[in-house]
Protein backbone atom coordinates (compact mmCIF):
# COMPACT_ATOMS: atom_id res chain seq x y z
CA UNK A 1 0.00 0.00 0.00
CA UNK A 2 1.10 3.58 -0.65
CA UNK A 3 0.35 5.66 2.44
CA UNK A 4 -0.52 9.33 2.47
CA UNK A 5 2.81 11.17 2.84
CA UNK A 6 2.81 13.18 6.05
CA UNK A 7 5.67 15.47 5.12
CA UNK A 8 7.34 16.97 2.11
CA UNK A 9 10.31 15.51 0.27
CA UNK A 10 13.55 16.23 2.02
CA UNK A 11 12.37 15.76 5.58
CA UNK A 12 14.31 12.55 5.78
CA UNK A 13 17.61 14.28 5.13
CA UNK A 14 20.22 14.14 7.91
CA UNK A 15 19.82 16.79 10.60
CA UNK A 16 22.37 19.54 10.74
CA UNK A 17 23.33 21.74 13.69
CA UNK A 18 23.13 25.33 12.55
CA UNK A 19 21.93 28.59 14.03
CA UNK A 20 21.02 31.94 12.56
CA UNK A 21 19.66 35.30 13.65
CA UNK A 22 17.32 37.32 11.45
CA UNK A 23 15.05 40.31 11.74
CA UNK A 24 12.05 38.39 10.43
CA UNK A 25 11.27 34.74 9.77
CA UNK A 26 8.39 33.88 7.43
CA UNK A 27 6.85 30.41 7.45
CA UNK A 28 5.64 29.58 3.96
CA UNK A 29 6.74 30.45 0.43
CA UNK A 30 3.33 30.72 -1.18
CA UNK A 31 1.34 33.75 -2.28
CA UNK A 32 1.67 35.50 1.06
CA UNK A 33 5.19 34.48 1.95
CA UNK A 34 6.75 35.67 -1.31
CA UNK A 35 5.10 39.08 -1.11
CA UNK A 36 5.96 39.40 2.58
CA UNK A 37 9.61 38.60 1.82
CA UNK A 38 9.71 41.21 -0.95
CA UNK A 39 8.02 43.81 1.27
CA UNK A 40 10.29 43.38 4.29
CA UNK A 41 13.37 43.36 2.08
CA UNK A 42 12.29 46.81 0.88
CA UNK A 43 12.61 47.96 4.49
CA UNK A 44 16.21 46.76 4.53
CA UNK A 45 15.52 43.92 6.98
CA UNK A 46 17.31 40.59 7.12
CA UNK A 47 14.55 38.11 6.24
CA UNK A 48 14.34 34.34 5.90
CA UNK A 49 11.57 32.10 4.60
CA UNK A 50 11.22 28.43 5.52
CA UNK A 51 8.98 26.09 3.55
CA UNK A 52 8.34 22.36 3.70
CA UNK A 53 8.03 22.13 -0.09
CA UNK A 54 10.90 21.89 -2.54
CA UNK A 55 9.83 24.98 -4.49
CA UNK A 56 7.72 28.11 -4.22
CA UNK A 57 3.95 28.25 -4.65
CA UNK A 58 2.44 27.17 -1.35
CA UNK A 59 -1.01 25.81 -2.14
CA UNK A 60 -0.11 25.67 -5.81
CA UNK A 61 2.95 23.57 -5.11
CA UNK A 62 0.89 20.94 -3.30
CA UNK A 63 -2.29 21.19 -5.41
CA UNK A 64 -1.17 19.15 -8.39
CA UNK A 65 -4.01 16.61 -8.34
CA UNK A 66 -5.99 15.98 -11.55
CA UNK A 67 -8.16 18.98 -12.36
CA UNK A 68 -6.63 21.40 -9.85
CA UNK A 69 -7.61 24.90 -10.92
CA UNK A 70 -8.37 28.31 -9.42
CA UNK A 71 -11.93 29.55 -9.26
CA UNK A 72 -10.96 33.20 -9.04
CA UNK A 73 -10.28 34.72 -12.48
CA UNK A 74 -6.62 35.08 -13.34
CA UNK A 75 -6.83 38.86 -13.74
CA UNK A 76 -7.51 39.19 -9.99
CA UNK A 77 -5.61 36.12 -8.78
CA UNK A 78 -2.27 37.86 -8.94
CA UNK A 79 0.09 40.35 -7.33
CA UNK A 80 -0.40 44.10 -7.68
CA UNK A 81 2.84 45.41 -6.14
CA UNK A 82 4.76 45.66 -9.41
CA UNK A 83 3.60 47.25 -12.66
CA UNK A 84 6.51 45.54 -14.39
CA UNK A 85 5.28 42.15 -13.22
CA UNK A 86 1.77 42.94 -14.44
CA UNK A 87 3.20 43.91 -17.81
CA UNK A 88 5.43 40.91 -18.39
CA UNK A 89 3.22 38.03 -17.27
CA UNK A 90 0.78 36.55 -19.80
CA UNK A 91 -2.23 34.69 -18.43
CA UNK A 92 -3.36 31.93 -20.77
CA UNK A 93 -6.95 31.50 -19.60
CA UNK A 94 -9.65 32.85 -17.33
CA UNK A 95 -9.24 30.15 -14.67
CA UNK A 96 -5.70 28.81 -14.55
CA UNK A 97 -4.71 25.24 -13.73
CA UNK A 98 -2.01 24.27 -11.26
CA UNK A 99 0.73 24.17 -13.91
CA UNK A 100 0.12 27.81 -14.86
CA UNK A 101 -0.19 28.90 -11.23
CA UNK A 102 3.07 27.15 -10.35
CA UNK A 103 4.80 28.75 -13.32
CA UNK A 104 3.61 32.18 -12.16
CA UNK A 105 5.07 31.77 -8.68
CA UNK A 106 8.37 30.49 -10.05
CA UNK A 107 8.48 33.53 -12.34
CA UNK A 108 7.87 35.89 -9.41
CA UNK A 109 10.55 34.21 -7.31
CA UNK A 110 13.08 34.43 -10.13
CA UNK A 111 12.18 37.94 -11.25
CA UNK A 112 12.70 39.38 -7.77
CA UNK A 113 15.55 37.07 -6.75
CA UNK A 114 13.60 35.70 -3.81
CA UNK A 115 15.01 32.17 -3.66
CA UNK A 116 18.28 33.23 -2.04
CA UNK A 117 16.37 33.92 1.19
CA UNK A 118 14.20 30.78 1.11
CA UNK A 119 15.05 27.45 2.74
CA UNK A 120 13.11 24.65 1.09
CA UNK A 121 12.47 21.08 2.31
CA UNK A 122 12.43 22.32 5.88
CA UNK A 123 9.45 22.32 8.21
CA UNK A 124 9.15 24.58 11.25
CA UNK A 125 8.60 22.28 14.22
CA UNK A 126 8.51 24.74 17.10
CA UNK A 127 8.65 28.43 17.95
CA UNK A 128 9.27 29.72 21.49
CA UNK A 129 9.09 33.35 22.60
CA UNK A 130 12.18 34.36 24.56
CA UNK A 131 11.08 37.30 26.70
CA UNK A 132 14.57 38.26 27.82
CA UNK A 133 15.92 38.41 24.27
CA UNK A 134 12.56 39.57 22.82
CA UNK A 135 12.95 37.13 19.98
CA UNK A 136 11.36 33.99 18.72
CA UNK A 137 13.53 30.89 18.95
CA UNK A 138 12.49 28.68 16.05
CA UNK A 139 13.57 25.10 15.36
CA UNK A 140 13.18 23.28 12.06
CA UNK A 141 13.00 19.68 10.93
CA UNK A 142 16.51 19.95 9.47
CA UNK A 143 18.02 20.77 12.85
CA UNK A 144 18.38 24.50 12.37
CA UNK A 145 17.71 27.03 15.13
CA UNK A 146 16.69 30.52 14.02
CA UNK A 147 16.32 33.53 16.29
CA UNK A 148 13.87 36.03 14.84
CA UNK A 149 12.65 39.37 16.11
CA UNK A 150 9.42 38.97 14.13
CA UNK A 151 7.72 35.71 13.24
CA UNK A 152 5.19 35.76 10.39
CA UNK A 153 3.04 32.77 9.46
CA UNK A 154 2.14 32.58 5.77
CA UNK A 155 0.63 29.10 5.88
CA UNK A 156 -2.61 29.61 4.00
CA UNK A 157 -6.05 28.76 5.39
CA UNK A 158 -6.10 25.30 3.79
CA UNK A 159 -2.69 23.82 4.47
CA UNK A 160 -3.32 21.03 6.99
CA UNK A 161 -5.01 18.08 5.23
CA UNK A 162 -7.47 15.90 7.12
CA UNK A 163 -7.23 12.12 6.88
CA UNK A 164 -10.47 10.58 8.17
CA UNK A 165 -10.07 7.98 10.93
CA UNK A 166 -11.37 5.02 8.98
CA UNK A 167 -10.18 1.64 10.21
CA UNK A 168 -7.75 -0.26 8.00
CA UNK A 169 -5.72 2.44 6.24
CA UNK A 170 -2.57 0.38 6.56
CA UNK A 171 -4.15 -2.78 5.19
CA UNK A 172 -5.04 -1.46 1.75
CA UNK A 173 -2.77 -3.04 -0.85
CA UNK A 174 -3.63 -0.59 -3.62
CA UNK A 175 -2.73 3.10 -3.86
CA UNK A 176 -4.09 5.54 -1.26
CA UNK A 177 -3.43 9.26 -1.74
CA UNK A 178 -4.71 12.56 -0.36
CA UNK A 179 -5.34 15.29 -2.92
CA UNK A 180 -3.36 17.77 -0.82
CA UNK A 181 -0.27 15.57 -1.01
CA UNK A 182 -0.61 14.32 -4.56
CA UNK A 183 2.62 12.74 -5.85
CA UNK A 184 4.38 15.15 -8.17
CA UNK A 185 5.13 12.33 -10.60
CA UNK A 186 1.39 11.68 -10.83
CA UNK A 187 -0.70 8.58 -10.29
CA UNK A 188 -1.61 6.20 -13.09
CA UNK A 189 -5.41 5.94 -13.01
CA UNK A 190 -6.09 4.72 -16.53
CA UNK A 191 -8.21 1.59 -16.50
CA UNK A 192 -8.22 1.42 -12.69
CA UNK A 193 -11.04 0.96 -10.22
CA UNK A 194 -10.97 4.25 -8.32
CA UNK A 195 -12.80 5.49 -5.26
CA UNK A 196 -12.98 9.18 -4.32
CA UNK A 197 -14.02 10.11 -0.80
CA UNK A 198 -15.31 13.67 -0.62
CA UNK A 199 -17.33 15.95 -2.89
CA UNK A 200 -16.14 19.39 -1.86
CA UNK A 201 -14.35 21.74 -4.23
CA UNK A 202 -11.33 19.47 -4.62
CA UNK A 203 -13.35 16.28 -4.92
CA UNK A 204 -15.48 17.84 -7.66
CA UNK A 205 -12.39 18.81 -9.66
CA UNK A 206 -10.89 15.33 -9.35
CA UNK A 207 -14.10 13.46 -10.12
CA UNK A 208 -14.99 15.40 -13.27
CA UNK A 209 -11.41 15.08 -14.55
CA UNK A 210 -10.70 11.38 -14.04
CA UNK A 211 -14.13 9.90 -14.83
CA UNK A 212 -13.41 9.40 -18.58
CA UNK A 213 -10.11 7.55 -18.04
CA UNK A 214 -10.82 5.16 -15.19
CA UNK A 215 -12.43 1.72 -15.52
CA UNK A 216 -14.84 2.53 -12.73
CA UNK A 217 -15.30 5.48 -10.40
CA UNK A 218 -17.08 5.18 -7.07
CA UNK A 219 -17.85 8.50 -5.39
CA UNK A 220 -18.35 8.44 -1.63
CA UNK A 221 -20.48 11.45 -0.73
CA UNK A 222 -21.27 12.63 2.79
CA UNK A 223 -22.73 16.04 1.88
CA UNK A 224 -24.20 17.00 -1.48
CA UNK A 225 -22.69 20.21 -2.80
CA UNK A 226 -23.86 23.11 -4.92
CA UNK A 227 -21.57 24.07 -7.79
CA UNK A 228 -21.67 26.59 -10.62
CA UNK A 229 -20.68 25.70 -14.23
CA UNK A 230 -17.35 27.26 -15.18
CA UNK A 231 -16.87 29.13 -18.44
CA UNK A 232 -13.13 29.20 -19.07
CA UNK A 233 -12.05 30.88 -22.31
CA UNK A 234 -8.41 30.97 -23.35
CA UNK A 235 -6.72 34.31 -23.90
CA UNK A 236 -4.90 35.58 -26.95
CA UNK A 237 -2.92 38.78 -27.34
CA UNK A 238 -6.02 40.91 -27.89
CA UNK A 239 -7.69 39.66 -24.71
CA UNK A 240 -4.52 40.10 -22.68
CA UNK A 241 -4.04 43.65 -24.00
CA UNK A 242 -7.61 44.53 -23.02
CA UNK A 243 -7.08 42.99 -19.59
CA UNK A 244 -3.89 45.00 -19.03
CA UNK A 245 -5.62 48.21 -20.11
CA UNK A 246 -8.15 47.64 -17.32
CA UNK A 247 -5.58 46.86 -14.63
CA UNK A 248 -5.63 50.33 -13.01
CA UNK A 249 -9.41 50.13 -12.62
CA UNK A 250 -9.23 46.50 -11.49
CA UNK A 251 -6.62 47.30 -8.85
CA UNK A 252 -8.93 49.94 -7.37
CA UNK A 253 -12.10 47.87 -7.69
CA UNK A 254 -10.92 44.83 -5.74
CA UNK A 255 -10.57 46.88 -2.54
CA UNK A 256 -14.18 48.08 -2.61
CA UNK A 257 -16.15 44.86 -2.98
CA UNK A 258 -17.37 42.61 -0.19
CA UNK A 259 -15.07 39.70 -1.05
CA UNK A 260 -12.24 41.34 -2.96
CA UNK A 261 -13.39 40.57 -6.49
CA UNK A 262 -13.70 43.34 -9.05
CA UNK A 263 -17.46 43.33 -9.49
CA UNK A 264 -19.91 44.95 -7.09
CA UNK A 265 -22.94 43.06 -5.81
CA UNK A 266 -26.42 43.67 -7.20
CA UNK A 267 -27.66 47.02 -5.93
CA UNK A 268 -31.41 46.30 -5.83
CA UNK A 269 -32.76 44.37 -2.82
CA UNK A 270 -33.90 40.93 -3.93
CA UNK A 271 -37.57 41.26 -3.07
CA UNK A 272 -37.80 44.79 -4.47
CA UNK A 273 -37.75 43.13 -7.89
CA UNK A 274 -40.64 41.32 -9.56
CA UNK A 275 -40.42 37.51 -9.81
CA UNK A 276 -39.63 37.91 -13.50
CA UNK A 277 -36.85 40.41 -12.78
CA UNK A 278 -35.40 38.17 -10.07
CA UNK A 279 -35.36 35.19 -12.39
CA UNK A 280 -33.79 37.18 -15.22
CA UNK A 281 -31.07 38.48 -12.90
CA UNK A 282 -30.28 34.99 -11.58
CA UNK A 283 -30.10 33.64 -15.13
CA UNK A 284 -27.70 36.43 -16.07
CA UNK A 285 -25.47 35.78 -13.08
CA UNK A 286 -25.53 32.02 -13.72
CA UNK A 287 -24.63 32.46 -17.37
CA UNK A 288 -21.48 34.35 -16.42
CA UNK A 289 -19.79 31.02 -15.68
CA UNK A 290 -18.16 32.37 -12.54
CA UNK A 291 -18.81 32.66 -8.79
CA UNK A 292 -20.56 35.95 -9.41
CA UNK A 293 -23.98 34.56 -8.45
CA UNK A 294 -22.49 33.87 -5.02
CA UNK A 295 -19.99 36.66 -4.34
CA UNK A 296 -21.45 39.50 -6.43
CA UNK A 297 -25.12 38.66 -6.59
CA UNK A 298 -27.77 39.33 -3.95
CA UNK A 299 -25.93 39.53 -0.65
CA UNK A 300 -29.16 38.89 1.29
CA UNK A 301 -28.43 35.32 0.28
CA UNK A 302 -26.22 35.09 3.38
CA UNK A 303 -28.72 36.55 5.87
CA UNK A 304 -32.31 36.18 4.67
CA UNK A 305 -33.78 32.66 4.80
CA UNK A 306 -36.48 33.44 2.21
CA UNK A 307 -33.95 34.81 -0.28
CA UNK A 308 -31.67 31.86 0.42
CA UNK A 309 -34.40 29.34 -0.27
CA UNK A 310 -35.50 30.95 -3.55
CA UNK A 311 -31.96 31.22 -4.92
CA UNK A 312 -31.10 27.74 -3.65
CA UNK A 313 -34.07 26.28 -5.47
CA UNK A 314 -32.98 28.06 -8.65
CA UNK A 315 -29.60 26.31 -8.39
CA UNK A 316 -31.20 22.97 -7.52
CA UNK A 317 -33.24 23.19 -10.72
CA UNK A 318 -30.04 23.67 -12.69
CA UNK A 319 -28.46 20.60 -11.08
CA UNK A 320 -31.51 18.37 -11.56
CA UNK A 321 -31.60 19.24 -15.27
CA UNK A 322 -28.11 17.76 -15.69
CA UNK A 323 -28.79 14.30 -14.20
CA UNK A 324 -30.92 11.76 -16.05
CA UNK A 325 -31.81 9.52 -13.09
CA UNK A 326 -34.24 11.37 -10.77
CA UNK A 327 -33.32 9.15 -7.80
CA UNK A 328 -29.65 9.91 -8.30
CA UNK A 329 -30.41 13.60 -8.75
CA UNK A 330 -32.19 13.62 -5.39
CA UNK A 331 -28.98 12.44 -3.73
CA UNK A 332 -26.80 15.00 -5.53
CA UNK A 333 -29.02 18.01 -4.88
CA UNK A 334 -28.29 19.63 -1.51
CA UNK A 335 -31.26 19.60 0.82
CA UNK A 336 -29.72 20.38 4.21
CA UNK A 337 -28.21 23.81 3.56
CA UNK A 338 -28.72 26.86 1.43
CA UNK A 339 -26.69 27.89 -1.58
CA UNK A 340 -23.67 29.92 -0.51
CA UNK A 341 -23.71 28.95 3.16
CA UNK A 342 -20.97 26.43 2.43
CA UNK A 343 -18.03 26.81 0.04
CA UNK A 344 -19.35 27.02 -3.55
CA UNK A 345 -16.96 25.66 -6.20
CA UNK A 346 -16.99 26.00 -9.95
CA UNK A 347 -17.39 22.80 -11.97
CA UNK A 348 -16.77 21.69 -15.51
CA UNK A 349 -18.94 18.67 -16.24
CA UNK A 350 -19.16 17.39 -12.66
CA UNK A 351 -22.87 16.60 -12.55
CA UNK A 352 -22.76 15.09 -16.03
CA UNK A 353 -20.29 12.39 -14.97
CA UNK A 354 -23.08 10.70 -13.02
CA UNK A 355 -24.77 9.90 -16.33
CA UNK A 356 -21.79 7.72 -17.25
CA UNK A 357 -22.04 3.94 -16.93
CA UNK A 358 -18.68 3.70 -15.15
CA UNK A 359 -19.59 6.15 -12.34
CA UNK A 360 -21.57 5.27 -9.22
CA UNK A 361 -22.47 7.19 -6.07
CA UNK A 362 -22.38 5.93 -2.49
CA UNK A 363 -24.42 8.09 -0.13
CA UNK A 364 -22.52 7.84 3.15
CA UNK A 365 -25.53 9.02 5.12
CA UNK A 366 -27.37 5.90 4.00
CA UNK A 367 -24.44 3.46 3.80
CA UNK A 368 -21.49 4.74 5.88
CA UNK A 369 -17.94 3.51 5.49
CA UNK A 370 -17.13 0.76 7.99
CA UNK A 371 -13.47 0.22 7.15
CA UNK A 372 -10.81 0.14 4.48
CA UNK A 373 -9.88 -3.41 3.60
CA UNK A 374 -6.96 -4.96 1.74
CA UNK A 375 -8.86 -4.73 -1.52
CA UNK A 376 -11.15 -1.74 -1.19
CA UNK A 377 -13.74 -0.04 1.02
CA UNK A 378 -16.37 -1.79 3.09
CA UNK A 379 -19.58 0.12 3.72
CA UNK A 380 -22.59 -0.98 5.73
CA UNK A 381 -23.95 -2.41 2.45
CA UNK A 382 -20.87 -4.48 1.56
CA UNK A 383 -17.38 -4.21 0.09
CA UNK A 384 -16.41 -2.27 -3.03
CA UNK A 385 -13.23 -3.48 -4.73
CA UNK A 386 -10.80 -0.67 -5.62
CA UNK A 387 -7.29 -0.24 -6.99
CA UNK A 388 -6.90 3.39 -5.93
CA UNK A 389 -8.48 5.36 -3.07
CA UNK A 390 -8.34 9.17 -3.33
CA UNK A 391 -9.01 11.16 -0.18
CA UNK A 392 -10.53 14.54 -1.04
CA UNK A 393 -11.41 14.97 2.60
CA UNK A 394 -10.47 18.59 3.17
CA UNK A 395 -8.46 20.48 5.74
CA UNK A 396 -8.29 21.62 9.31
CA UNK A 397 -9.04 25.08 7.99
CA UNK A 398 -7.66 28.28 9.43
CA UNK A 399 -6.11 26.69 12.51
CA UNK A 400 -4.46 23.45 11.42
CA UNK A 401 -1.33 24.98 9.93
CA UNK A 402 -0.62 26.92 13.11
CA UNK A 403 -1.42 24.16 15.60
CA UNK A 404 0.81 21.76 13.68
CA UNK A 405 3.70 23.88 15.03
CA UNK A 406 4.49 23.87 18.75
CA UNK A 407 4.14 27.63 19.31
CA UNK A 408 4.88 28.84 22.84
CA UNK A 409 4.19 32.42 23.86
CA UNK A 410 4.70 34.37 27.08
CA UNK A 411 5.27 32.20 30.12
CA UNK A 412 5.44 29.11 27.92
CA UNK A 413 1.73 29.22 27.05
CA UNK A 414 0.87 26.84 24.20
CA UNK A 415 -1.17 28.02 21.21
CA UNK A 416 -2.07 24.42 20.40
CA UNK A 417 -3.46 23.85 23.88
CA UNK A 418 -5.23 27.18 24.12
CA UNK A 419 -6.94 26.77 20.78
CA UNK A 420 -8.34 23.40 21.82
CA UNK A 421 -10.57 25.37 24.18
CA UNK A 422 -11.19 28.52 22.16
CA UNK A 423 -9.64 29.89 19.00
CA UNK A 424 -8.73 33.55 19.53
CA UNK A 425 -7.04 36.17 17.37
CA UNK A 426 -7.14 39.93 16.99
CA UNK A 427 -8.31 40.68 13.44
CA UNK A 428 -6.57 37.51 12.30
CA UNK A 429 -3.30 39.43 12.51
CA UNK A 430 -1.98 38.93 16.04
CA UNK A 431 -2.77 36.86 19.13
CA UNK A 432 -2.70 38.04 22.73
CA UNK A 433 0.12 36.35 24.61
CA UNK A 434 2.27 35.82 21.53
CA UNK A 435 4.33 39.01 21.03
CA UNK A 436 5.76 39.85 17.61
CA UNK A 437 3.86 36.95 16.04
CA UNK A 438 1.98 38.08 12.93
CA UNK A 439 -0.51 35.77 11.24
CA UNK A 440 -2.11 35.71 7.81
CA UNK A 441 -5.10 33.60 6.70
CA UNK A 442 -5.78 33.10 10.40
CA UNK A 443 -9.27 33.00 11.92
CA UNK A 444 -11.43 36.13 12.18
CA UNK A 445 -10.06 37.88 9.11
CA UNK A 446 -11.79 37.72 5.69
CA UNK A 447 -8.74 35.92 4.27
CA UNK A 448 -9.68 32.81 6.26
CA UNK A 449 -12.52 32.11 3.81
CA UNK A 450 -14.67 35.02 2.61
CA UNK A 451 -12.36 36.79 0.23
CA UNK A 452 -10.52 36.39 -3.03
CA UNK A 453 -7.38 35.13 -1.30
CA UNK A 454 -4.81 37.26 -3.17
CA UNK A 455 -6.73 40.45 -2.43
CA UNK A 456 -7.04 39.91 1.31
CA UNK A 457 -3.60 38.37 1.71
CA UNK A 458 -1.93 41.32 -0.01
CA UNK A 459 -3.80 43.66 2.33
CA UNK A 460 -2.59 41.70 5.37
CA UNK A 461 1.00 41.73 4.12
CA UNK A 462 0.81 45.49 3.64
CA UNK A 463 -0.57 46.02 7.16
CA UNK A 464 2.06 43.78 8.73
CA UNK A 465 4.84 45.47 6.78
CA UNK A 466 3.71 48.95 7.82
CA UNK A 467 3.38 47.78 11.42
CA UNK A 468 6.91 46.35 11.49
CA UNK A 469 8.22 49.50 9.86
CA UNK A 470 6.57 51.54 12.63
CA UNK A 471 8.09 49.33 15.35
CA UNK A 472 11.56 49.57 13.85
CA UNK A 473 11.42 53.34 13.43
CA UNK A 474 10.10 53.82 16.96
CA UNK A 475 12.71 51.51 18.45
CA UNK A 476 10.04 49.17 19.77
CA UNK A 477 11.02 45.56 20.49
CA UNK A 478 7.69 44.02 21.43
CA UNK A 479 4.06 44.17 20.29
CA UNK A 480 0.93 42.18 21.04
CA UNK A 481 -2.79 42.95 21.25
CA UNK A 482 -4.25 43.63 24.67
CA UNK A 483 -6.63 40.97 25.97
CA UNK A 484 -9.45 43.53 25.94
CA UNK A 485 -8.76 44.37 22.30
CA UNK A 486 -8.92 40.72 21.34
CA UNK A 487 -12.16 40.21 23.27
CA UNK A 488 -13.68 43.26 21.60
CA UNK A 489 -12.80 42.04 18.11
CA UNK A 490 -14.22 38.59 18.81
CA UNK A 491 -17.44 40.10 20.14
CA UNK A 492 -17.74 42.20 16.99
CA UNK A 493 -17.01 39.16 14.85
CA UNK A 494 -19.59 37.03 16.68
CA UNK A 495 -22.25 39.73 16.46
CA UNK A 496 -21.91 39.88 12.68
CA UNK A 497 -21.67 36.10 12.30
CA UNK A 498 -24.86 35.55 14.31
CA UNK A 499 -26.81 37.53 11.71
CA UNK A 500 -25.88 35.10 8.93
CA UNK A 501 -27.07 31.72 7.74
CA UNK A 502 -23.44 30.74 7.22
CA UNK A 503 -22.77 30.54 10.96
CA UNK A 504 -25.77 28.25 11.37
CA UNK A 505 -24.57 25.76 8.73
CA UNK A 506 -22.25 22.88 9.53
CA UNK A 507 -19.14 23.16 7.36
CA UNK A 508 -15.40 23.74 7.52
CA UNK A 509 -16.29 27.42 7.77
CA UNK A 510 -17.32 26.73 11.38
CA UNK A 511 -14.84 23.94 12.10
CA UNK A 512 -17.60 21.32 11.98
CA UNK A 513 -15.51 18.99 9.79
CA UNK A 514 -13.05 18.42 12.67
CA UNK A 515 -14.26 16.42 15.64
CA UNK A 516 -13.79 18.36 18.87
CA UNK A 517 -12.86 21.64 17.17
CA UNK A 518 -14.43 24.67 18.87
CA UNK A 519 -17.43 25.83 16.86
CA UNK A 520 -17.21 29.39 15.61
CA UNK A 521 -17.38 30.97 12.17
CA UNK A 522 -13.71 31.07 11.22
CA UNK A 523 -13.77 34.00 8.84
CA UNK A 524 -14.75 37.62 9.37
CA UNK A 525 -17.98 38.16 7.47
CA UNK A 526 -18.30 41.92 7.67
CA UNK A 527 -16.75 42.32 4.23
CA UNK A 528 -13.36 43.46 3.03
CA UNK A 529 -14.02 47.23 3.04
CA UNK A 530 -15.14 47.14 6.69
CA UNK A 531 -12.17 45.00 7.65
CA UNK A 532 -9.71 47.30 5.88
CA UNK A 533 -11.23 50.31 7.62
CA UNK A 534 -10.86 48.58 11.00
CA UNK A 535 -7.21 47.82 10.25
CA UNK A 536 -6.58 51.40 9.11
CA UNK A 537 -8.19 52.79 12.26
CA UNK A 538 -5.72 50.82 14.39
CA UNK A 539 -2.88 52.47 12.50
CA UNK A 540 -4.40 55.97 12.62
CA UNK A 541 -4.66 55.67 16.39
CA UNK A 542 -1.03 54.69 16.77
CA UNK A 543 -1.86 51.01 17.32
CA UNK A 544 -4.15 51.80 20.23
CA UNK A 545 -5.31 48.60 21.88
CA UNK A 546 -1.98 46.96 21.20
CA UNK A 547 0.75 46.76 23.83
CA UNK A 548 4.02 48.17 22.47
CA UNK A 549 7.27 48.20 24.40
Amino acid sequence: MSAVPATAPGHGSPAVNRSATVDALIIGAGFTGLYQLWSLRKLGLNVRVVDAASDVGGTWYWNCYPGARTDSPSHIYQYWFSDELLADWDWKQRYVDHTESSAYFRHVADRFDLRRDITFNSRVDSARWDESARRWQVTTSTGETIAARFLITALGPLSAPVVPPFKGHDRFKGRLVHTARWPREGVDLKGKRVGVIGTGATGIQVIQTIAPEVASLTVFQRTANYAVPMINPTYGEAERAAMRARYPQTREAIWTTFVGFDEAAESSPYFSLTPEQRRATLERLWADGSLRIWVAGFMELLTDAAVSEEISEFVREKIRARIRDPKLAAKLVPADHGFGTRRVPLENGYFDVYNRDNVSLVDLRETPIVEITETGIRTSAGEIALDVIILATGFDAGTGGLTAIDIRGTGGRSLRSEWKGEVRTTMGLQIHGYPNLFTTSAPYAPAAAFCNAPTCLQHQVQWITECIEHLVKEGRTRMEPAAETEASWLAHHDELAAQTLVAKTRSWYTGANIEGKPSRLLSYIGGLPAYREACSEVQRKGYAGFELA
